[in-house]
């Protein structure tokens, strides 16, 4: 059984944040050959499932770079966490460092998760930070914390910079980025690439092959554990040096041109591009 890992933002979705006709067939296809798809996404769970085109998909999800796994019956397979402890000394020093903060939890994100602030100004984006009471979030019961999110202006990308270095080998902690302007702190164990390792445990099956489809630097942690890896046209540069293969961007149906092209997992399919 190959194992087919894919990214949504930036790789399965396309600008408008929607998957297109093309990938979706593409899917179909290799589920129907009996190939495992997984997403394997930065989003949180809830971000995941408002995609109306992936509510009726039967495929196991990835959530928060791999800190929590869900079957595809969506059963709750594991959670990598943050202790409280350490979620205050690493937003102490976000805070020194004047960034914007987001945090993933079992009770949502706060104050948001990172999708909905797609398009909101810069002034929209500081008001948000600084209005944000963040004692609120300990107070909620049986409190998970999944991921915190340092977030920067894109003329300010050389703070991010500051905070890897900050933080590096200070925490047991993940570090990586979605896009240029952020840095998502997670658990050590909450990883994509261990994350797949991690199901295979859990399901007690062994996957042939591993080909991991993404354009950011978190996925180069699931690009670690495949046997082909697949950057978008999109990717930055240094992502796609760590791939395997090239394919079209994420606009250009680029994951179903891959696997009915590049990989050749399917047959040809008429809307190629």
């Amino acid at each position: 059984m190959k194992c087919i890992s894919i990214d949504l933002d930036g790789t399965l979705l396309n600008s408008d944040h929607e998957i297109s006709e093309a990938n979706l067939k593409a899917l179909a296809d290799l589920k129907d050959q009996g190939h495992c798809i997984i997403l394997n996404t930065g989003r949180a769970y809830a971000d995941v499932i408002k995609l109306k085109a992936i509510q009726n998909m039967q495929i196991p999800i990835f959530c928060v770079n791999g800190a929590v796994l869900f079957s595809e019956d969506r059963e709750l397979l594991f959670e990598a966490t943050l202790s409280n402890t350490t979620f205050r000394k690493i937003f102490s020093i976000l805070k020194d460092l004047g960034v914007g903060i987001l945090v993933y939890t079992n009770h949502g994100g706060f104050p948001s998760t990172l999708p909905p602030l797609h398009g909101k100004s810069k002034q929209e984006l500081n008001e948000l930070f600084l209005e944000s009471n963040y004692d609120e979030i300990l107070e909620n019961g049986n409190l998970k914390i999944y991921k915190l999110i340092a977030l920067v202006h894109h003329d300010e990308l050389d703070r991010i910079e500051k905070v890897k270095t900050t933080l590096f080998g200070k925490f047991p902690i993940s570090m990586a980025s979605s896009f240029p302007n952020n840095v998502e702190i997670t658990s050590a164990e909450a990883h994509k690439g261990k994350a797949l390792l991690r199901y295979q445990d859990l399901m007690k099956i062994t996957f042939d092959e591993i080909i991991a489809f993404g354009d950011g630097g978190n996925d180069l942690a699931q690009f670690e554990v495949a046997t082909t890896s697949v950057a978008m046209e999109n990717a930055p540069l240094h992502v796609q040096q760590k791939a395997d293969i090239i394919t079209k961007s994420n606009n250009d149906d680029g994951f179903a041109y891959a696997v009915r092209h590049l990989i050749q997992l399917l047959e040809e399919f008429p809307v190629d591009k």
